[in-house]
């Protein structure tokens, strides 16, 4: 006889859960996927109206790993897949009410106006400057004044955690959010020479970083991502299911909620802590998942508008534009949306999709949206020349965003490693533990499946 395949719980919908579940399922488990709203995918979710394509999430997803290009070919969305306008790689930040274009070569780091000539001649001490002592837990400001100085964290870094985490660079751990950058100083002594070395090791592991992965999207937006796991999980995905107790058993996993008492052999909550914390976990007695209320989740908004082409006097030849904190704005960034892909836009206009709250400024995100609106046309119109009104509005205001990883985040890390070991059969994945990119979450649900897998062999 065959061993007996395995059943397993997955609490919540999002990119991970359902990465996770599709690869489960491959291996000819049974799976069961419970989300609470009556739609799957989390964050990612595309609106399509009046000729604009609107990403409510995350708008890239980066080719870091081989198993993304796996997961896509075994989705059958290969033929679906697009890349970035190769023509597009700019990243602007915004100096002096001037968006100015990141330097892409050591030639345009030299001409660029972006660093004063001592911010660049500081850059040349970098190889030399000792490494923290690796017991030492700094943040990403300090360790950035500490390696490039403070006109680096001005404009080059705190625009960039602004844009990527929403986060401040004076509370996140470099350790924890940034462990590469982290691993590049402890392993080579400097950021420099790291980089040349780290580029061989990614290399004969298929990797990529993600400052040289390739962006891609889908025709009709990453929402093609979504639906193509759903397909394949058709009949395992239980919507509008809210679960309030999982408790182990001597015959498995229960799971309970309004609708729903069933047992699995192993369980797995991925989705976000804060609502982690209202689910009931017990074995032997009640688990304690308060710590995880510690973890900050910021409010933030992203609001897409489309414009003519006419009611904007930038270019739009990039990416976007980040906003450092030193510029006294409203908004943190703005993609141009349509300037990445096809499709984006009816013909003759554009999208940008900006983002403001954060970290920075978490009230801006809860704003009345009619004063929202006036404070990123405000900013629009002063960095990037739009004039008028959009013809074009979609928003989604997160009001738990991305999970911060503070000084100090290794606790909540450790305290789910401790909580897998103690409780056979229940695992973490997401955002919350592997990386907040879209990448870093569906590689984290790939991963996580990988290691139940070894756990039923062992067990």
């Amino acid at each position: 006889m065959g061993e007996r395949k395995k059943s397993i719980a997955i609490i919540g919908a999002g990119i991970a859960g359902l990465t996770a579940a599709h690869a489960l399922v491959k291996r000819g488990h049974h799976v069961a996927v419970f989300e609470a709203s009556p739609r799957i995918g989390g964050v990612i979710e595309t609106v399509c109206r009046d000729g604009y394509l609107a990403e409510c999430g995350p708008n890239t997803l980066l080719e870091t790993s081989p198993k993304i290009g796996e997961l896509i070919r075994e989705l059958g969305l290969e033929s679906r897949k697009r890349h970035a306008n190769p023509g597009m790689k700019n990243r602007y930040i915004v100096k002096h009410a001037r968006p100015v274009a990141m330097p892409l070569s050591p030639w345009q780091f030299v001409t660029t106006g972006l660093f004063s000539l001592r911010a660049k001649l500081n850059l040349l001490r970098e190889p030399f400057i000792s490494p923290c002592p690796s017991g030492t837990e700094e943040s990403l400001a300090a360790f950035v004044v500490r390696r490039l100085g403070k006109e680096f964290l001005d404009y080059a870094i705190n625009p960039f955690v602004a844009g990527v985490y929403a986060g401040a660079p004076e509370k996140l751990s470099v350790m924890h959010a940034f462990p590469k950058l982290h691993a590049l100083e402890q392993n080579d002594g400097s950021l420099i020479k790291g980089q040349i070395l780290g580029a061989r090791t990614r290399m004969k592991r298929g990797e990529v970083s993600k400052d040289k992965a390739r962006m891609i999207s889908f025709d009709r937006g990453l929402q093609v991502l979504v639906d193509g796991l759903e397909k394949v999980l058709q009949g395992n995905i239980s919507l509008a299911s809210r679960i309030t107790g999982i408790a182990r058993k001597a015959q498995g996993w229960q799971v309970t909620g309004v609708d729903e008492d069933r047992l699995f052999d192993a369980i797995l909550p991925a989705l976000p802590t804060h609502k982690m914390t209202g689910i009931r976990f017990e074995d032997d007695g009640p688990m304690d998942f308060s710590p995880f209320e510690e973890i900050i989740y910021p409010p933030v908004a992203s609001v897409v508008m489309g414009f003519r082409r006419e009611q904007v006097t930038h270019p739009l030849n990039g990416f976007g534009m980040l906003v450092p904190e030193v510029e006294r704005r409203h908004i943190l960034g703005t993609i141009f949306n349509s300037s990445l892909f096809e499709g984006r836009a009816p013909e003759a206009c554009v999208t940008l999709t900006t983002y403001i709250g954060g970290m920075r400024a978490p009230e801006k995100a809860l704003l009345p949206e009619e004063v929202m609106d006036r404070c990123i046309l405000e900013d629009l119109s002063a960095l990037l020349g739009v004039r008028g009104s959009p013809t074009f509005v979609n928003r989604r205001v997160y009001r738990h965003a991305i999970p911060q990883y503070v000084v100090g985040y290794g606790r909540f890390k450790d305290r789910f490693d401790h909580l897998e070991k103690k409780h056979a059969g229940l695992f973490f994945a997401g955002h919350y533990r592997n990386g907040i990119s879209l990448s870093d979450s569906l590689v984290a649900g790939l991963e996580v499946a990988d290691r139940m897998e070894l756990f039923f062999k062992e067990k």
